[in-house]
């Protein structure tokens, strides 16, 4: 596990981090987390999982864990927020 600070959120469940991950040869700063799957940003409740998204974690450090795939271009894995999975803080905001 490595961590990062996230600095551009893209929508409810995408962000940008730096420094950029390695993985299997693969390298980007992209990631999608696991555990959840937050509204497109043209759906309804896209753009208030983008605000959410946003405010928790812009700025602030992510513990990358286990990694899955590449998904256009984005690392699917495992996300910490404060010794938290992502999915469960996701869960817990409404």
């Amino acid at each position: 596990m490595a961590e990062f600070t996230v600095v551009h959120v893209v929508d409810g469940d995408t962000f940008d981090v730096s420094p950029g991950w390695q993985w299997n040869g693969a390298q980007g700063n992209r990631v999608r987390p696991t555990g959840y799957d937050a509204p497109e940003m043209h759906e309804p409740g896209g753009q208030a999982a983008k605000d959410w998204l946003t405010r928790l974690l812009l700025n602030k450090t992510v513990t990358l864990g286990k990694a899955y795939k590449l998904d256009h271009g984005r690392l699917v894995c495992d996300v910490l927020f404060q010794g938290k999975s992502l999915a469960d803080w996701y869960a817990a905001r409404r």
